[in-house]
């Protein structure tokens, strides 16, 4: 149990240590270091979503459906689906825009800001909660060292996008604790998320290859939509890319070394 608690807490913790880095850096972050950690995110999230998340749907999938392939793409497009009415319905701002996106609201800047963060991790929390739940279950072949891996390099990632909310929000005049306490909150949805997740498991596994699909396509969404565009605008494009590269074979590494 202790390391359950462990891998749902590591997520939340990479978004505390992210975002307050606020209290260390220039009041500006600069945009090359910006562009790196936005495609570090990205890169990871991918990493994330194939080897911890699709590559076991279509492994469940082989055992328990006469369509392997199936469940696993149903459950992509429908994660991805599910992203897009979200991302439709909640008022938000993305970085470096001054359109606000979702249903009309008279929500400020830094509320939007710190809500299109939070859809981020929405997704990244149901992956951590539906594998953790698959552990618990014992009904399917996952391990224990797996999902930590997960939860690690959600955490890891984690620490980028915590700053990306903090510092910009510090930037724009915003007291260093308030913007600290915003970017934490954005994280906050994570353990709850995963935690939403695994109490439902039980009524769930019937479908489990498509939750571990529906949580990689909602992961992949976030990427297509947000973060790499974020990544390669203006100048120095292929910082982002570098980026990319990096938290993907980070997130490899430790995928299948652990």
């Amino acid at each position: 149990m202790d390391t359950i608690i462990l891998g749902l807490s590591i997520p939340f913790l990479g978004t505390l240590l992210g975002s307050a880095t606020v209290f260390l850096l220039k009041d500006k972050m600069s945009s090359r270091l910006q562009k790196m950690l936005l495609g570090f995110a990205s890169g990871v999230m991918i990493a994330a979503s194939v080897w911890s998340l699709l590559i076991p749907a279509i492994e469940v999938s082989e055992e328990k459906f006469s369509l392997p392939w199936l469940p696993p793409a149903v459950g992509f497009l429908a994660g991805m689906a599910f992203l897009l009415a979200l991302d439709s319905i909640i008022p938000h701002l993305h970085l470096n825009s001054d359109k606000p996106e979702g249903v009309k609201s008279k929500l400020n800047r830094s509320t939007m800001l710190t809500f299109a963060v939070t859809l981020h991790n929405i997704p990244e929390g149901m992956a951590v909660g539906v594998v953790l739940a698959g552990v618990l279950s014992q009904q399917v072949s996952m391990s224990l060292l797996g999902a930590l891996a997960l939860s690690i390099g959600i955490g890891i990632q984690n620490f980028p996008e915590g700053a990306i909310i903090s510092m910009p929000l510090r930037s724009e005049g915003m007291s260093k604790f308030k913007a600290f306490m915003h970017g934490a909150l954005s994280g906050i949805v994570e353990p709850l998320a995963a935690i939403f997740t695994i109490v439902l498991i039980d009524l769930a596994m019937p479908i489990f290859p498509y939750l571990l699909a529906f949580s990689a396509g909602a992961m992949i969404y976030v990427v297509v939509e947000e973060l790499i565009p974020e990544s390669q605008s203006g100048e120095h494009s292929n910082i982002g890319t570098i980026g990319v590269a990096l938290g993907f074979v980070l997130m490899m590494i430790l995928d299948v070394a652990l």
